[in-house]
């Protein structure tokens, strides 16, 4: 049989490893020889055994049941061993500006949206068991597979000497992904959840608002659904005070009135824009809802538009009220 090169797991957890001072100039072997990993100062994926204290990260073992935590049902491969105990030093090191909540935010951010594919994929778990009706997991990325194909041909003879470069290779493809995710997560991503935090607390009190709450209202265009669904959840803001409609500006400098989704993939609002405004434009449509400087509706009435904020703001206020 021949030996498997790499696994998109291990290729990880070595790659996150090495942006730790502590380990970044160590030396690499590859071996399952246990008189050699005995002597390694860390071992992942191999080596029959799982003790933090003394830096031994392998999942195989028989009775290896370890997950991210209680909420999390995926068994840790050893990319998930690396980043459930390392993950929050990873951090601090690729963006010291960040605080103890974000830290927090963007360990389980980052375990959930990259690292839990990858171990659903090495473990063999289902993403859609038959009784759960809803994925396992995420797996936002293929990663595995494109490490897989740097694995040798069924036909193909190569040595020990082509087989560490092309880890070194998958290392550094997986590790790239990663850290890639890490900087739009920490740049583009954490931004974002404290702009809709700051919208979500202060929607009944904001300038042009409603002071029901269910109109979000934000001065520049930011990716809001995703976050919006999580603080509330978050919050425990209760449905009956969940926002309905997000005011924001578009690319042009006019302004968008959307309804919020039933959920964050769903094309179903929770309240659509009024029947009779959908499939109209401009001076039609702002004579029939009496609103100046309408633009359109969407026929299904998810999203509109309106030349100014007073105007976004007005149609989602008698969208609100309409019944």
């Amino acid at each position: 049989m021949q030996l498997v090169l790499c696994a998109a797991d291990e290729a990880l957890a070595v790659s996150m490893l090495r942006r730790l001072p502590r380990f970044s100039q160590m030396p690499l072997t590859r071996t399952r020889d246990m008189s050699l990993i005995d002597r390694g100062t860390i071992v992942v994926d191999v080596g029959a055994t799982y003790d933090a204290t003394k830096n031994r990260f392998d999942h195989h073992q028989r009775g290896f049941e370890e997950t991210f935590d209680a909420d999390h049902k995926v068994k840790l491969s050893s990319a998930g061993l690396t980043w459930k105990h390392f993950g929050k030093d990873i951090l601090r090191i690729s963006a010291p500006a960040l605080t103890p909540e974000e830290v927090e935010t963007l360990y389980i951010k980052m375990y959930d949206d990259f690292v839990e594919g990858i171990d659903g994929i090495d473990n063999g778990v289902e993403r859609y068991p038959a009784a759960a009706g809803k994925p396992a997991y995420k797996d936002r990325t293929d990663l595995s597979s494109r490490v897989s194909y740097l694995n040798p041909r069924w036909n193909e003879e190569v040595d020990d000497e082509e087989r560490m470069r092309r880890f070194e290779r998958a290392s550094s493809l997986a590790g790239q992904e990663f850290f890639d995710r890490l900087d739009y997560a920490v740049h583009g991503w954490l931004p974002a959840r404290k702009l809709v935090q700051t919208a979500l607390a202060n929607r009944k009190t904001a300038e042009g608002g409603d002071s029901s709450g269910k109109i979000l209202i934000f001065d520049g265009y930011v990716s809001w659904k995703d976050h919006l669904f999580t603080l509330e959840k978050e919050s425990n803001i209760p449905a009956e005070e969940q926002p309905l409609y997000a005011v924001y500006p578009d690319e042009s400098g006019k302004w968008r009135v959307q309804a919020v989704p039933e959920s964050p993939s769903s094309f179903a609002s929770r309240k659509a824009l009024p029947e009779p405004w959908r499939g109209i434009r401009d001076d039609d449509l702002s004579k029939l809802s009496g609103v100046p400087g309408c633009i359109f509706v969407h026929q299904s009435g998810f999203i509109g538009g309106n030349q100014t904020r007073a105007g976004a703001l007005e149609m989602a206020s008698k969208a609100l009220h309409w019944s």
